[in-house]
């Protein structure tokens, strides 16, 4: 189940973007005592009481004739679809303001819940000011300052009651969840529907939890099965349909996190972009298996050195998915479409592969006497086993003598040599350093 959704908006200049900065525990948003300063949404991850939220910083809306205004509009109301709960910011310094009630006139339509938060309540002196804030019609105001970090106990309380509550996921699924991600324009809705076309059957569609997105289940030919989650979801009519790249960042970022293996899916006309990295970057981190979809490759003039170019330029701008297996296909001539799913099912095998310690420490060693140890200040590495803890992705425990000698080369090298023993492709994995009592 994807992460609950926070989407804090209100008017400019009432410290949205500190509130941001608290809640995700980073410095992420630009603050600024300008008006205006976040135009786009801003995604960053939280955790309260052991629930971990996304939460979406949105540009302050205002019915002010400004630069941009329309689009920050815009902006926030995309996120509020978004979200599970809302958090609506105000401050008590300049009390109730027309622009506080236009937001929550726009609130009041969304059918979200919505929590009020009156910031900048610095001292005691302030809290009999929050009063006046009960004449918006959102329940009771939570006195805040971001700038402290003054009652975010209390209010982060009441946005985790609010979420949704988390589904127990069924014992033993074999389905193998997949999602095809990708910039606006590099063909997935023709990849989606011509591997559906292509000797599939078709289970079910399915309703997803990102909102108007249809999952399908299908069948391959073997009786694979597999549940394709659903990306695109941008149905809304009206100027809502048509926002920005960051809507689709959004989406694909849910769709991600309820998947088990990952498409990324590139433009061969366009080459690679910064949000193609950013996105698969985020699906790496988040221990999927990947596989990289070179679509319309129909559509380049080649010669004996094209395909062996356009890899090398994927693994110079993707050098953390070296493991990710590539294939170049055409959605429109169906070139290579079959082996998706093949590949797909070979990713889920690495990612559910278990390796007996014995066999895992014999590569260890193996590896060990053949590229000793790093040494520090005199001090020697010490290695003494490792074992295998989890699947999806496969996490390994190393036991050592002293964890922080442990480099980032060297670890590569062990990962490597893994790797290379019991073939691991299209899954990243995780090797934690342990200090052996």
């Amino acid at each position: 189940m994807p992460n609950p959704v926070i989407a804090i908006v209100g008017r400019p200049n009432v410290g949205k973007s500190t509130i941001f900065n608290r809640l995700a525990g980073e410095r992420i948003s630009i603050v600024d005592d300008i008006p205006g300063v976040t135009r786009d949404r801003i995604y960053a991850r939280g955790e309260w009481l052991g629930r971990t939220f996304d939460i979406i910083d949105t540009g302050g809306i205002d019915i002010a004739d400004e630069p941009f205004m329309s689009q920050i509009k815009l902006q926030a109301q995309v996120a509020m679809e978004e979200a599970d709960v809302i958090l609506l910011i105000t401050s008590v310094r300049e009390g109730v303001t027309e622009g506080d009630e236009n937001v929550a006139r726009i609130l009041y339509q969304s059918g979200k819940p919505v929590l009020l938060a009156v910031n900048k309540t610095d001292n005691p002196e302030m809290r009999t000011d929050v009063f006046d804030f009960y004449s918006l019609g959102l329940g009771n105001p939570y006195p805040i300052s971001g700038s402290h970090g003054l009652g975010l106990g209390d209010l982060l309380d009441a946005i985790v009651s609010e979420f949704p509550v988390v589904e127990q996921e069924e014992e033993e699924d074999t389905t193998i969840k997949f999602c095809l991600i990708g910039r606006p324009n590099v063909g997935k809705s023709s990849l989606v529907n011509s591997i559906l076309g292509e000797e599939r059957v078709i289970v079910s569609d399915i309703a997803g939890t990102t909102r108007d997105a249809i999952d399908t289940l299908f069948e391959d030919p073997d009786g694979a099965e597999f549940q394709m989650i659903d990306t695109a979801g941008i149905r809304k009519k009206g100027k809502v349909s048509e926002a920005t790249e960051k809507y689709s960042v959004m989406r694909a970022l849910r769709a991600i996190d309820r998947s088990d293996i990952v498409c990324v899916v590139l433009n061969a006309e366009e080459g690679i972009q910064e949000q193609d990295k950013k996105v698969a970057g985020y699906a790496h981190d988040a221990g999927k298996g990947i596989l990289i979809l070179v679509n319309k490759w129909d559509k380049l003039e080649k010669d004996n050195h094209t395909m062996k170019n356009f890899e090398e330029k994927i693994r110079d701008e993707f050098q953390y998915l070296s493991y990710a297996p590539i294939l170049y296909v055409s959605a429109i001539t169906k070139q290579r479409l079959s082996n998706i799913p093949e590949k797909i099912k070979e990713i889920s095998l690495s990612q559910n592969k278990r390796i007996s310690s014995s066999l895992l420490n014999d590569v260890l060693m193996d590896a060990i006497s053949r590229n000793p140890t790093p040494t520090d200040k005199g001090r020697r590495l010490k290695i003494y086993y490792m074992t295998q803890v989890a699947v999806k992705p496969p996490t390994f425990v190393l036991f050592v003598n002293e964890p922080e000698m442990l480099h980032f080369s060297y670890q590569r090298f062990i990962e490597n040599q893994i790797r290379k023993a019991f073939e691991f492709e299209g899954t990243p994995f995780r090797i934690i350093a342990r200090k052996k009592k």
